[in-house]
């Protein structure tokens, strides 16, 4: 392996040798970090996987997280110009809406949201209400697609496998990778849920470890394997040195018999069904019923 000093020369759209100044948020009751990547020169900052506090057992929502975000942004000056998250979260909440009515900001996923809607709406018996062509989100990103936070140039990569919306966002020298991959020592995302592919994620995998080696990887999720302390940033060249399911020299058919089987092994995750009914509605709870409340359903026996 070996580092790429120019990377635009290679095809990128962006100048991977820029610095992209990060703060990361952990939110320790889904083990999910938040990112805030923000341009020096013009205090622009895009939020990425914003979590939503949500007590399960009572129903109730709060925003404790979201407020955290805030506050940085706040302090530091900076404007929010995009809110993006990198799939439909399983796992918790988005808080991008609230964020939204805050700080404003375009609210942006991938353009496979679709593809998740139709699945879920489905699953949840949404009815004909329910628009599935992603316009409850502001922006729906398309392979390659090129944006802007402030000065600094972004753009984005589909890797669908873990969900069909999946997608990698990069920034100067780092990627925000979203489920795609945990640290080296916690490997990959499953691949299971409806729409999912674990052969999929293989190659969108090798995407993301194609850029140069030297590139930083931020990650949704990290949950200290073995009792190590939480961390969430990484390297291309690590990752291809180290990570137990797809380092150098694993091929995609090893990789889809151990996902396979691994995925057998795994319970649903505790908030996939307030989860993604929310987020596959751009984070927004759904309409009040006739007595001026909101519900979230329970599928029986579908998941």
């Amino acid at each position: 392996m070996s580092d790429t000093s120019h990377p635009v020369d290679m095809g990128y759209p962006v100048d991977m040798g820029v610095h992209a100044p990060i703060e990361a948020f952990f939110d320790r009751p889904t083990n999910t970090v938040s990112y805030v990547v923000s341009d020096a020169e013009t205090k622009a900052c895009a939020i990425y996987d914003s979590v939503l506090d949500f007590d399960y057992n009572a129903g109730r929502i709060s925003y404790e997280s979201a407020d955290e975000i805030i506050a940085f942004i706040e302090t530091n000056g900076l404007k929010v110009e995009w809110l993006i998250e990198t799939h439909a979260h399983a796992d918790h909440l988005s808080a991008a809406p609230y964020i939204q009515s805050k700080l404003g900001g375009k609210i942006g996923i991938g353009e496979k949201i679709t593809d998740v809607q139709e699945i879920f709406g489905k699953v949840f018996n949404a009815g004909t209400e329910f628009e599935r062509d992603g316009s409850q989100f502001d922006k729906l990103f398309k392979d390659g697609d090129v944006y802007m936070i402030g000065n600094m140039t972004a753009f984005a990569m589909h890797t669908p496998g873990h969900t069909p919306a999946c997608m990698v966002h990069v920034v100067g020298d780092a990627a925000l990778v979203g489920d795609t991959l945990f640290m080296p020592d916690g490997g990959t995302a499953r691949a299971d849920f409806p729409g999912g592919d674990a052969g999929q994620l293989y190659r969108s995998i090798k995407k993301v470890l194609n850029l140069p080696t030297n590139m930083r990887l931020f990650l949704c999720h990290d949950y200290g394997p073995n009792g190590r302390d939480i961390s969430w940033e990484t390297t291309v060249a690590e990752q291809r040195a180290t990570n137990i399911h797809v380092k150098d020299g694993i091929d995609e058919d090893a990789f889809v018999a151990m996902r396979s089987a691994r995925d057998e092994t795994l319970s649903v995750p505790k908030l996939i069904i307030p989860s993604v009914q929310v987020n596959m509605r751009a984070g927004k709870m759904p309409k009040p019923e006739e007595d001026g409340r909101r519900y979230l359903k329970i599928p029986l026996d579908v998941l």
